[in-house]
């Protein structure tokens, strides 16, 4: 079970990768990944992943793309 900081986090998550958040949950974000290792390695995957995916792109990515692989993020396990 996850703990409902841990899921607002989730929320967030993709938002503050790409720098989209207000500065209030950016702030939210930060503070939570700074107290828990769980959603901090996920951060760092996130992060990871992207820069995989810019070194490789020869394109951006588009909007489109970025939804469905984010939906794929909440699918069930």
């Amino acid at each position: 079970m996850t703990r409902p900081h841990c899921e607002k986090c989730e929320e967030l998550l993709q938002l503050y990768v790409d720098g989209e958040l207000d500065e209030g949950d950016a702030h939210t974000a930060e503070a939570h990944l700074d107290r828990c290792g769980y959603c901090r390695s996920r951060y760092r995957l996130e992060r990871r992943f992207r820069a995989v995916l810019r070194q490789f792109a020869a394109e951006p990515i588009s909007d489109e793309l970025r939804q469905r692989l984010s939906s794929l993020r909440s699918m069930p396990r």
